[in-house]
């Protein structure tokens, strides 16, 4: 007969007396130093410590650059799967998460409204959208948004962040190419301003047609731009690519850019840019 009995009681940690630090903080992965979060959110997610840019949402970027009182337009169209495409998961079902995900209906934001002085046409891409990839949706809303410029007179401005042509839509998706492709030449021939702006990352199809085709080119610091990713360029011509390949400042440098500039300044910048091109 034993005198004393053991209980097995788990500890629990009193709940008013937790502190609870996940999601706090974040480590740069340029410069590895660890970053309060509130900090890099009120920094426009740039490293305050090396200028390392992480990749920010559609709305939360047409906030820093439209004045308040701007209107979002254009959010009503969905995808459909025309191909009832269907690889590890159905397309259907891709939709439906990066819908609940995102709270978007496609991987494109549009707004009307005014870059400081300047009343603009605002397209900016949502990366974590099936990774912003260009499907029907997307590609209409820009030609919607061109559609808009040619009306309004107004300038315009896309903000690429995309992985390119979304394959589940074949070859609809491909058209959105040449479709965006022929509504810019139109804007070009009514002499209304385009600027397209490159970010982290810009690559396939969008890189291969409006993205390139702004009358001002312009990228954010450190953004991957291209067609093919580097390991496919590597394993086709089997040879090293250079440090730095299809980084924005090696484009930059070999003339397929006309600027690099940081998110922070992007608006001023613009702005300006824009005041100049008006005149012009």
């Amino acid at each position: 007969m034993s005198w004393f009995k053991r209980e097995e009681n788990e500890i629990v940690n009193d709940s008013e007396r937790t502190v609870r630090t996940e999601g706090l903080w974040v480590r740069c992965p340029k410069c590895h130093q660890v970053i309060f979060k509130a900090d890099l959110e009120a920094n426009l997610q740039v490293c305050p410590k090396c200028g390392y840019h992480f990749r920010i949402g559609a709305r939360p970027r047409v906030e820093s650059l439209l004045e308040p009182g701007y209107q979002l337009v254009d959010l009503s169209l969905r995808s459909t799967d025309p191909l009832e495409f269907t690889d590890l998961k159905p397309y259907k079902g891709r939709l439906a998460e990066a819908q609940k995900k995102t709270g978007l209906n496609d991987a494109i934001v549009n707004a009307i409204g005014d870059l400081g002085p300047h009343p603009v046409v605002l397209s900016v891409m949502e990366y974590s959208f099936i990774g912003g990839s260009m499907g029907s949706v997307v590609g209409e809303t820009i030609a919607r948004a061109v559609d808009r410029s040619l009306e309004t007179g107004h300038p315009l401005i896309i903000i690429s962040a995309s992985g390119g042509a979304r394959m589940m839509e074949g070859i609809a998706s491909l058209m959105q190419l040449a479709k965006v492709s022929a509504g810019l030449a139109k804007l070009d021939d009514a002499k209304i301003p385009y600027i397209s702006v490159m970010t982290d990352p810009t690559t396939g199809g969008v890189t291969a047609s409006f993205a390139m085709l702004g009358d001002l080119n312009i990228a954010e610091p450190g953004a991957l731009i291209g067609f093919a990713g580097p390991r496919v360029i590597e394993q086709t011509i089997r040879q090293k690519l250079p440090e730095g390949f299809q980084r924005s400042e090696f484009l930059l440098e070999h003339g397929f850019l006309d600027a690099i500039v940081g998110r922070k300044e992007m608006k001023q910048y613009l702005s300006q840019v824009l005041s100049w091109m008006k005149s012009s």
